[in-house]
């Protein structure tokens, strides 16, 4: 477990989330909420797993928005990029209000990221900053922002 007691965090050189406490994780799936599921299977390396319950909280979903990221997630980890793009579209078009579009294109940006489309990713992930300032959220702002610098650096390198 890491010194301050988080369970995972995003390394800020891959973008990529790293599991810090997989006893913890591990000891959380089975009474965590559905759409919390997915996200900690995906955590656990447990992909597939992932994607079917990601499928599944979709199908059954009033708001598709956020099972829609979820699932996206779960499908990058299988860099099923194609797939991942059209559940970011249709999560941009749901999202109604800024701050969810910001989510969304932070989302984008990360996955451009894996992708190696860098210059891509810069935009979306300055996109979401400006998003995420403008409703106040300071934190989400300058995580975007740091990946937003890391997505730069990368391009400049080459």
């Amino acid at each position: 477990m890491s010194k301050d007691g988080e369970i995972w965090h995003t390394d800020p050189v891959t973008l990529r989330d790293v599991l810090l406490d997989w006893a913890r994780v591990e000891s959380s799936l089975d009474g965590c909420p559905e759409l919390e599921k997915v996200w900690v299977l995906l955590l656990l390396g447990r992909e597939q797993e992932a994607v079917a319950a990601g499928r599944l909280l979709l199908a059954g979903a009033g708001d598709r928005f956020r099972p829609l990221l979820v699932l996206a997630q779960a499908y990058q980890r299988q860099y099923r990029w194609h797939k991942v793009a059209k559940l970011h579209e249709e999560a941009l078009r749901l999202a109604g209000t800024p701050t969810r579009e910001a989510h969304v294109r932070h989302q984008i940006g990360r996955r451009l990221f894996e992708e190696g489309r860098y210059r891509d990713a810069a935009a979306e992930f300055e996109w979401a900053s400006d998003l995420y300032q403008s409703g106040g959220r300071d934190r989400l702002a300058e995580a975007s922002r740091q990946a937003m610098t890391r997505a730069r650096e990368i391009t400049d390198q080459s």
